[in-house]
């Protein structure tokens, strides 16, 4: 069974830094398609940055040059390093796996099929 786990959640000011973490197991991040997403309490979930199969990215426009998703393939781990936070990020950040013959179109979240627990980012003004 896949399973996803998420760290690096924190409470940080304004401008400062994160980086989230997601361990699979049973999954390999190399070659697949996967994505961090996030969401608030009454709101919808939201695509933030994917990694395609040949490890291109793709970030929502409020991310776009501050965060970066990238993978390592001896530590078998995605990441998100998130620069210069804004309260607006304040959210649950999942990460989301997609079956290895599937590459989800942009952040269509029901084409993942594998999602983590969460790790929640708070930042303050």
């Amino acid at each position: 069974q896949v399973r996803l786990a998420e760290s690096g959640g924190d409470s940080v000011q304004a401008g400062g830094s994160l980086r989230l973490s997601c361990a699979p197991s049973k999954y390999t991040v190399s070659g697949n398609c996967m994505s961090w997403f996030r969401q608030v309490p009454g709101k919808e979930r939201e695509g933030v940055a994917r990694i395609d199969r040949d490890g291109v990215p793709l970030y929502a426009e409020s991310v776009k040059g501050r965060f970066t998703i990238s993978r390592d393939a001896a530590k078998n781990t995605l990441f998100l390093q998130m620069n210069t936070l804004k309260p607006d990020d304040t959210a649950m950040y999942y990460c989301a796996a997609a079956e290895p013959w599937l590459c989800p179109v942009g952040f269509r979240f029901g084409e993942y099929s594998y999602w983590g627990q969460g790790t929640q980012v708070t930042v303050s003004s």
